[in-house]
């Protein structure tokens, strides 16, 4: 079955557990076409390269997931529709990436280097 990362951009404004909430909706989604989902990471609250719909910052959301095509067409349709999304985008993979993503490896990089230094 083909493999696909879905990234989504939820508004600043949204707490955690409603961002938490358009994930499970996304992955209710997925697992009623025929889907399954990988792994869902939340990046966090983080500062934009400029604005989006009048927002500054917005929640990252990443799903690795496997599914047909059409499933994908439901997925973005969906997506598209909800207004707390401010930006989404799904790629193809060959693979999908092994243990934590590049952008949680290095959030914790920082918080070991910002706990080094509170130290000293």
């Amino acid at each position: 079955m083909p493999q696909y990362e879905h990234i989504f951009l939820a508004r600043q404004d949204l707490s955690q557990s409603q961002v938490d909430a358009l994930a499970t909706a996304a992955t209710a989604i997925i697992e009623s076409n025929q889907g399954k989902v990988v792994k869902t990471e939340t990046w966090g609250l983080k500062n934009l390269a400029y604005k989006i719909k009048r927002n500054r910052k917005a929640h990252f959301v990443m799903l690795n997931i496997e599914c047909p095509g059409d499933t994908v067409a439901e997925l973005e349709r969906q997506t598209s529709i909800n207004e707390d999304v401010i930006r989404y985008m799904t790629v193809r993979v060959d693979e999908h990436e092994a243990g934590p993503s590049v952008m949680m490896r290095k959030s914790d990089r920082e918080r070991t280097r910002r706990r080094e230094r509170e130290g000293n």
